[in-house]
């Protein structure tokens, strides 16, 4: 197993002894990975969000990555991707995103919609087992990053990936400058 220098306080565990810290989907499509590349951290549902995960387990904010679901509409049809960039940084919904689905304007989904579609809790939605037919667009720092933090599918857990195995992820796609910095 890795030695996940990320973890700062949290027990690491390995994500084929604790599904019940995942989604159904995401532990569904975990299987597909290679278990060396990805293990699963319980925490307080109430630290999810990234910023008090970081300061209350002493992960770093660098080694955290975001996914949201983005959504637009052509001709009537409403196309979804989802976009996994660092914490540090925001996604280039209106110029990246957009011109990657096509659309005319891209926007967050609706927090009902993104929980629905996905079968995850709002907070914890990840590019791990994602509706088969949506892109997944993955910044290039996230892909090149050796050791990340992100969402469970559920609050009240992270999962530790390396960026490789997310770049690997079905309908992956890797896009230089899909985030932009912060501020």
């Amino acid at each position: 197993m890795t030695n996940w220098t990320i973890a700062g306080t949290l027990t690491v565990e390995p994500v084929s002894e604790r599904a019940d810290l995942l989604a159904e989907p995401v532990a569904k499509a975990l299987g597909s990975l290679d278990e060396s590349e990805v293990a699963v951290v319980e925490i307080d549902p109430e630290l999810a969000d990234t910023a008090a995960f970081c300061e209350a387990y002493s992960s770093p904010l660098s080694a955290s990555a975001n996914c949201v679901v983005v959504a637009g509409k052509r001709a009537g049809e409403v196309r979804f991707a989802a976009a996994l960039v660092l914490a540090t940084t925001r996604a280039d919904v209106n110029g990246v995103i957009k011109r990657r689905l096509d659309v005319r304007k891209a926007s967050f989904a609706p927090m009902d919609e993104a929980v629905e579609l996905t079968g995850m809790a709002y907070g914890g939605i990840t590019p791990v087992g994602l509706p088969a037919d949506w892109p997944i667009l993955i910044d290039k720092a996230v892909a090149d990053a050796p050791q990340l933090v992100i969402g469970s599918g559920i609050r009240g857990s992270k999962l530790l990936i390396t960026g490789s195995a997310l770049a690997s992820l079905p309908s992956a796609e890797v896009i230089e400058n899909l985030a932009k910095p912060v501020g």
